[in-house]
């Protein structure tokens, strides 16, 4: 009988996945790094093929080339899901002129949709710099320029007899995560009034007649994100017909999404010790750095790709070293001595992302197809 079971859970378990679609698999990546997250600039999301098309199998890749097409295609790969999005700004035409028509044309001849996860992985805290930060065996992580108005704030009014339940059901939409903190609201007393006329068919109350009532004020927070999520609980749950309720964009930063990441190493390394650390463990052919400061490195700040923009931030959190890319020659300068600044490469720094896009999938799906893409996307090359 057990053998039976297990035998029939492989079977319905292998249905299922026969028949998933790519809006299941993105759906994962989406609830891991919501697509409210990337930045404005940025073209995160489905970039060609249908979500309701069933997927064959997934190739994970930092970028979308011509070549990874054709790996995709090679091992029966429907979907690609890259961390950079072939297309940034709009297309006119598809002429084949450049590799970016080229990559497009042949994914969309061989109904292969392209997916990219960008700056919403790279602003998560478990998201890109965690995972360089993992390999360099950082500790005590911290967002370093946390992102503000991604918070909202609900506020509504419920009967005694359902404050309860209408908690509870906010929370487990989301509601009332601060921190290290969750089910937090505040709540209190008073009362409320409400008329319905000959249409209506209040909870409390009788049509035509002014009710009084003591109700809870209850107040939530929120991710913007999750809105439609928080207002189906909300009616579900309610008693009212018409509940009553105010949403307000807050300004507070939400310390789990943002730009960077600070982190701490166990025992504090000599400059020069660090430069060989972070060498070895981005297997990059060479690293450019500022002069030394003459300190230990103990707290570092971290940027995958372009983190230019990010280097007072660390100097400001007090971090000894800044590990990034795509520094310019004067900006070097900026450093000013206060930190040590390394620029290890835009796809050194960002080859892990897509062991992130992996696990994300294997929990899901454990025996789904999935690939690691085995082409080298840098288009940097180095001569030594």
């Amino acid at each position: 009988m057990g053998f039976f079971i297990f035998l029939q859970f492989i079977t319905v378990n292998f249905i299922s996945l026969k028949n998933m679609t790519i809006q299941e698999i993105i759906s994962e990546i989406e609830m891991f790094a919501p697509l409210n997250y990337q930045e404005d600039y940025d073209n995160s999301g489905l970039i060609t093929g249908s979500k309701v098309t069933k997927a064959s199998g997934v190739l994970l890749s930092l970028d979308c080339i011509e070549s990874v097409v054709d790996e995709a295609i090679e091992n029966n790969c429907n979907l690609i899901i890259s961390h950079h999005p072939i297309v940034f700004s709009g297309i006119k035409k598809l002429t084949g002129d450049n590799y970016i028509e080229r990559t497009l044309i042949k994914a969309i001849k061989n109904d292969i949709a392209i997916y990219a996860a960008h700056t919403n992985v790279d602003n998560v805290v478990n998201g890109v710099n965690y995972k360089i930060a993992e390999k360099l065996g950082l500790k005590n992580l911290k967002i370093m320029a946390p992102k503000h108005s991604l918070l909202k704030k609900l506020v509504t009014y419920v009967p005694e007899t359902h404050h309860q339940r209408v908690l509870e059901s906010l929370f487990a939409a989301g509601c009332g995560n601060i921190g290290n903190y969750d089910s937090c609201s505040f709540n209190l007393k008073g009362t409320g009034t409400f008329k319905g006329n000959e249409l209506t068919n209040p909870f409390l109350g009788t049509p035509g007649k002014l009710s009084v009532e003591q109700e809870i004020r209850v107040e939530t927070v929120f991710e913007t994100g999750k809105e439609p999520t928080v207002l189906k609980a909300l009616l579900e749950s309610h008693p009212y017909e018409e509940p009553a309720f105010d949403i307000y964009q807050l300004a507070n930063k939400l310390h789990t999404v943002g730009s960077g990441l600070t982190g701490e190493l166990e025992t504090a390394l000599e400059e020069e010790d660090f430069l060989k650390l972070v060498k070895k463990v981005l297997n990059g052919n060479c690293l450019k750095y500022t002069n030394k400061t003459g300190k230990m490195v103990k707290k570092v700040a971290l940027c995958g790709g372009s983190g230019r923009f990010l280097l007072k931030n660390a100097i400001n959190s007090g971090s000894d070293a800044f590990v990034t890319s795509d520094f310019k020659y004067h900006e070097y300068f900026d450093a000013d001595g206060k930190i040590l600044l390394i620029d290890a490469g835009h796809f050194e720094t960002e080859q892990f992302t897509p062991e992130i896009f992996y696990d994300i999938i294997r929990n899901k799906f454990p025996t789904f197809a999935i690939r690691l893409s085995k082409i080298k996307t840098n288009p940097v090359n180095y001569f030594l």
